[in-house]
């Protein structure tokens, strides 16, 4: 009996194959777009824990010798809210760039004298890794004499929790939009396949079929269409992910920061959610266009 419906299913696809196939084209763009925001949201919120594991300013020394690293060191321990200095000499900063990119490194090695300055690693205290204390703190070792610098990633940080905050907003406006679209297009393909099989429904109802029985090709041919889609639209993300990962630019980058594709949870969530999209629609449909 099932597999009589599934097999009913697909028939009347097949039948109706462009509304079909634009349906199913119309929900993978929708996943597309919706899942994209998911993984860049994703992305930038792992970005922001992984950063506030490890919160660190990188205070720059004068290369004038204003202060020797040692003075510099015990000034810096003094500050309240540091945990930790280390020194890093420009020659050790180097040598664990040249590690941390090692796909990388002829890139550097080419290099005519080192660019990089000597430095000091300053981890901070626990109760100092608000935002607003980091920057407080940062300020005063600033002044500090001997400091030409201090890095400890304002701006791109920054960035990414004004591109978490914004993408989470425009995600549920953005899965609203694609929601109605999918769910309308799914409608007029199951009427588009109600009406080309009324004659069969009427003579179904006329030997006594139930309505269940009757119903469930459609239900299930906007369950098969949701699939599909998903399918797609997952499969066109997995391979931008794949693209962008590879270049060359993205490439240095992602040996600093470890980018993740959607786990198996969130994939399996969309793809319930796009089936459910499906029957919905086709629930819809039905309601307005096979009345008992």
């Amino acid at each position: 009996m099932i597999a009589w419906h599934f097999r009913r299913a697909f028939e009347d696809l097949v039948a109706n194959r462009f509304i079909s196939a634009l349906t199913v084209i119309t929900i993978a763009f929708s996943i597309l777009m919706v899942s994209l925001a998911i993984l860049v949201t994703l992305n930038t919120d792992i970005a922001l824990r992984e950063w506030k594991k490890s919160t660190r300013i990188m205070a720059y020394i004068k290369a004038d010798g204003t202060a020797t690293a040692p003075e510099l060191a015990r000034s810096i321990r003094t500050v309240e809210g540091v945990a930790s200095a280390r020194f890093i000499s420009r020659e050790d900063a180097l040598a664990e760039l040249k590690a941390r990119m090692p796909h990388h490194s002829s890139l550097l090695e080419n290099l005519v004298e080192n660019p990089l300055p000597d430095a000091f690693e300053i981890r901070v205290k626990p109760d100092e890794e608000g935002w607003e204390r980091l920057e407080s703190l940062a300020d005063r070792i600033r002044t500090l004499p001997g400091i030409e610098e201090i890095e400890y990633g304002q701006q791109w940080v920054g960035a990414l929790r004004d591109l978490a905050r914004l993408l989470r907003m425009g995600s549920v406006g953005i899965t609203g939009l694609f929601l109605i679209a999918a769910l309308s297009i799914v409608a007029n393909t199951i009427r588009l396949v109600v009406s080309s099989r009324k004659e069969e429904v009427e003579i179904m109802r006329l030997v006594g079929a139930a309505e269940g029985f009757i119903r469930a090709p459609f239900y299930i041919a906007g369950l098969i269409q949701g699939l599909s889609g998903a399918a797609i639209g997952l499969a066109a993300l997995l391979a931008v992910f794949k693209a962008l990962a590879t270049r060359a630019e993205l490439g240095v980058l992602a040996e600093l920061i470890q980018f993740r594709f959607l786990p198996p949870a969130t994939l399996g969530a969309i793809i319930a959610a796009s089936m459910v999209v499906g029957a919905l629609g086709a629930h819809l449909s039905l309601r307005r266009n096979l009345s008992a």
